[in-house]
């Protein structure tokens, strides 16, 4: 598996679920087991199924956690000297030159994207359009409205 890009709080993030995890709902869900085998029969155990299928989700997050954890390649943004160019990490101003609004965004991995707290994935299609571009560029998005144009206004690597 190729690394994955994560910034410094997406991976703080991540190990926290993972501890959470483990020490908060593994246990919860073993006690539910226990719980639901202690009334009888686990045929017709409709708690016993839930319980189980609990333990399965916690237990694989944990399992999907760790892997990505194991092939993250944490990227500090203000450790960053890309000399002003877009680049993973970077937060960006931007303006939609269509209807001159300014929206700033980070670059972040596919775990940490949340468009309202603005921060995109680097799949994306802006962040894809934005990478390797420098501040006074104008980066050509295809949205599903169509081609929409952004004026970079600052890179910045906080």
């Amino acid at each position: 598996m190729s690394k994955i890009p994560v910034t410094v709080n997406g991976a703080e993030k991540l190990r926290a679920e993972l501890h959470n995890l483990k020490t908060v709902e593994r246990p919860r869900a073993i006690a539910a087991i226990a719980e639901a085998r202690s009334h009888g029969d686990l045929s017709e155990n409709a708690e016993y199924d839930a319980a189980k299928e609990r333990q399965g989700f916690v237990e694989g997050r944990i399992k999907e956690i760790e892997s990505k954890l194991a092939n993250a390649q944490i990227i500090d943004p203000k450790l960053l000297d890309a000399d002003g160019r877009c680049v993973f990490g970077a937060t960006l101003d931007l303006e939609d030159q269509e209807t001159g609004l300014s929206v700033s965004y980070q670059i972040v991995g596919e775990d940490e994207a949340d468009i309202k707290a603005g921060k995109i994935s680097i799949n994306s299609p802006i962040a894809r359009a934005l990478i390797g571009k420098f501040a006074g560029d104008i980066a050509e998005v295809q949205a599903p409205g169509g081609i929409r144009e952004y004026e970079i206004i600052e890179v910045r690597y906080e």
